[in-house]
């Protein structure tokens, strides 16, 4: 298991979605995938693009400035199963 930071931060809607859909599909299952965003609107649109990937999202934190996810990548063949 590997843990990966994308630092988004600066870009607006919808560059940090698709960066992210882009930045795993390099994952493997059970790797981790830090996201660093500073676009309110990343709020609804990542766990938005984690509903249709099926894997895993946590808001780790979420301040005025940053919020931050963490991401794990599902086993696709588990993803698909359930």
């Amino acid at each position: 298991m590997t843990q990966t930071k994308l630092d988004l931060t600066g870009l607006k809607c919808p560059l940090p979605a698709l960066k992210t859909r882009k930045a795993l599909k390099a994952l493997q299952p059970g790797d981790l995938l830090e996201v660093h965003c500073t676009d309110p609107l990343s709020v609804i649109d990542i766990p938005n693009l984690i509903r249709e990937t099926g894997d895993k999202v946590e808001i780790t934190e979420r301040t005025e400035k940053r919020i931050v996810f963490l991401i794990e990548k599902a086993d696709v063949a588990g993803a698909q199963a359930g």
